[in-house]
């Protein structure tokens, strides 16, 4: 994470209140400006810095996370944000999986209990389920990651926010081509071009990015092949003096073995392989998803803003998954999903800024409003004739089949009042209002038709005290909300059919205390907080890639984050975090045992990170990171854990200015003490395949290459 000179700039446009296209950071306002808004729309000449922003949070730049790296998982640049545990599964079936504050560890694929947002177009779903594989790490300007209380302000599943910005095209027009090749037959390809007309600030004046990539891999476990085609662009037009329309499409494509998990046996004998169903059944998946946004601003003087962020895509998902035969004979599973996912939404909000009793103030109203239409049907993974069974790992007779819907209707208001020179108060409520109905068309087994409805008020406020222009110390509060996925109200833990209704949302509190600094050109922020939780989902049950869910009654997370960054000696770059979290269950969790006291699986209780670069504009850079992962439980019951690691990595390179061409040649070792590790678990594994493998040592070489039509 590099640290900006002369100042630490850093946006934190978070786009549930404020779609971040095409905004790029500015500079940081002093403490007597008008009022720092966390989640609020600020004029295009104002940005948010990590220092004034009463919140925790992190700002990882786009140009650090492509150093040297193979631009494919968003873990690659994230692994030194404290709070955040992102881990790599070797499995492009089922996305990484990504925790804030512990929340999002319960989940087998994809993200949840975390909003996503790419351009301000949510990456999550109404229900609360996201994905990372729409992300294009090379047209990254930066990432935002929000934890705590006012990430509640962001309705449905908000245990963090993550806000990716993508860059916006400037002059000189570039294009550039990019090739890496790494360990286990991975191979990454890219064509980027990008520019514009003009600096952005007249009428016509036009910028755009565009880029298009391949990912290939044979994958590191056995049956862990998967391919990736990624297509992402962004348009942008100046109307007039006060208003622009910028255009955003992305469309992805994934083929993906699914290797499943290991018992701590079978990943003691050999971390690459595979149980026999996953290759019997040759469990895999494809998702083909695109999506297409329009956000328009507009400025009606220096005190008013308007934002309208619309947006629509389709998502279509076919699994095959390891189930064996004769459990899905014996009972209503099947083997086979098949998605078809249609989302949209629009959000829309207004701003003024003024002042209220001789004190500066700042307000925000806006409605979000995101619906999401899908059929799902469920196949067996076989053919039956008789008593025999063929044609395994194929798509068989049909066993499920329904239409779901989900909204959301969510208006919010947020202001932000500047008492003093050294006082500050942000306040915010959400009113999120979620809609889910399902009609089941396969009525062989009972009409297992359902809806529900889910309302929650969402406070969340903070007040801030500036010790001095280059200190400041904070205490929040907020309330946070979580419904059931439509994944998880799908399957009953009884196994019998129907809808899992009675699963109920997630309510959390809560309060956090952190302080920031800056010291030269570096900050150390740390926060302590504590996070008490009523009916948390957690996983009952997961067998051969099948997870069904529960409420845990109460939980609690405690935890402290600490991180410092600086730069030094003019192209020296040190970034350190340290992250405790101690989450346990105060109520029973456990069927057959008391769990009361005992740790939430899937949470490390410490992680640690290091890193030094070198990264001077042009020649040598080269850099070395370690990290450290504590043990990870692996069941409710704590009889399972995964044991702790620390893995380190190397990487160095060389970049060539010469006239319009730049090249640069990297190559980085990851796992250089080629540590057995453990690099994700499957939590509450019916089949005891906890264990998720990491990759020994393992290598890389990468080379990209630009031309500036100046």
């Amino acid at each position: 994470m590099k640290i900006k000179l002369p100042q630490l700039k850093a946006s934190l446009i978070l786009p549930v209140i404020f779609p971040a296209a095409g905004l790029a950071a500015t500079p940081s306002r002093t403490e007597t400006s008008s009022p720092v808004m966390i989640v609020s729309a600020t004029p295009v000449n104002h940005g948010l810095s990590e220092l004034d922003t009463p919140a925790a949070v992190s700002v990882v730049y786009g140009e650090d996370m492509r150093r040297a790296q193979p631009q494919v998982n968003l873990s690659e640049g994230l692994a030194g944000v404290p709070g955040l545990q992102i881990l790599n599964r070797q499995n492009y079936a089922q996305d990484l999986q990504l925790s804030i504050r512990g929340f999002g560890s319960r989940s087998t694929f994809g993200v949840r209990g975390i909003r996503i947002y790419v351009d301000g177009i949510p990456a999550t779903m109404p229900d609360g389920q996201g994905q990372t594989s729409n992300i294009d790490i090379g047209s990254i300007d930066h990432v935002d990651v929000l934890r705590g209380p006012f990430s509640a302000l962001y309705g449905n599943s908000s245990g963090g926010v993550i806000n990716v910005v993508t860059k916006k095209g400037q002059q000189p027009d570039t294009l550039k081509v990019g090739s890496w090749y790494g360990s286990y037959g991975s191979w990454r390809n890219s064509l980027q071009a990008s520019g514009s007309t003009g600096d952005g600030t007249h009428a016509g004046d036009v910028d755009y990015t565009a880029s298009v990539s391949r990912f290939t891999t044979h994958g590191y476990r056995d049956h862990s092949g998967a391919s990736k085609n990624l297509a992402n662009a962004r348009l942008g037009v100046r109307i007039d003096d006060d208003s622009t329309l910028t255009l955003l499409v992305n469309s992805t494509h994934i083929q993906a073995d699914d290797p499943g998990g290991l018992t701590p046996e079978e990943w003691r004998s050999n971390p690459e392989q595979v149980a026999s169903n996953v290759s019997l059944y040759n469990a895999r998946k494809t998702v083909d998803q695109t999506q297409a946004g329009l956000h328009y601003e507009r400025s009606f003087g220096d005190n008013d803003d308007l934002s309208v962020m619309t947006y629509a895509g389709i998502r279509e998902t076919t699994q095959y998954q390891s189930i064996p035969y004769t459990a899905q004979t014996k009972s209503q599973k099947f083997g086979v999903i098949d998605l078809t996912r249609h989302y949209q939404g629009i959000d829309t909000r207004w701003t003024h800024r003024d002042t209220l009793f001789s004190l500066p103030v700042s307000a925000t109203v806006g409605l979000d409003y995101e619906t999401m239409s899908e059929q799902r049907k469920g196949y067996q993974n076989f053919s039956q004739s008789g008593s025999s069974y063929t044609d395994l790992g194929q798509k068989g007779a049909l066993r499920r089949d329904e239409t779901n819907l989900m909204w959301n209707l969510d208006p919010y208001f947020q202001t932000a009042w500047q008492l003093s020179d050294k006082w500050s108060l942000d306040a915010g409520v959400r009113l999120s209002t979620i809609s889910f109905d399902s009609d089941d068309h396969y009525l062989a087994n009972g009409d297992d038709s359902g809806d529900k409805r889910y309302h929650q008020w969402l406070p969340a406020a903070s007040l801030k005290y500036a010790i001095d222009d280059s200190w400041n110390t904070y205490l929040s509060a907020g309330k946070g909300f979580e419904t059931p996925t439509i994944t998880e109200l799908s399957n009953r833990p009884d196994g019998q059919s129907g809808l899992n209704l009675g699963l109920k949302p997630s309510t959390n509190k809560t309060i956090e205390w952190g302080t920031k600094k800056r010291i030269g050109y570096g900050l150390l922020n740390a926060a302590v907080f504590q996070t008490d939780t009523r009916n948390e989902i957690v996983s009952a049950d997961n067998s051969n890639g099948r997870a069904t869910y529960k409420n845990a009654g109460q939980t609690r997370r405690r935890g402290m984050e600490l991180g410092f960054e600086q730069q030094f000696a003019g192209d020296w770059q040190l970034t350190t975090s340290w992250t405790v979290l101690d989450a346990r269950y105060r109520s029973n969790a456990c069927s057959g045992s008391d769990c009361t006291g005992n740790r939430i699986p899937g949470i490390a209780r410490n992680m640690g990170y290091l890193g030094l670069e070198y990264a001077p504009y042009s020649g040598w850079y080269g850099g070395a990171d370690i990290r450290y992962m504590s043990n990870i439980e692996a069941n409710d019951e704590n009889t399972v854990s995964a044991p702790s690691y620390t893995v380190s990595s190397l990487n160095t390179g060389y970049k060539w200015l010469v006239d319009n061409w730049t090249v640069d040649l990297s190559g980085r070792i990851d796992n250089l003490f080629n540590r057995k590790y453990v690099g994700s678990v499957i939590v509450n594994e019916s089949n005891g395949r906890y264990y998720e493998s990491a990759p020994g040592r393992n290598y890389g070489v990468g080379l990209n290459v630009s031309y500036a039509f100046r």
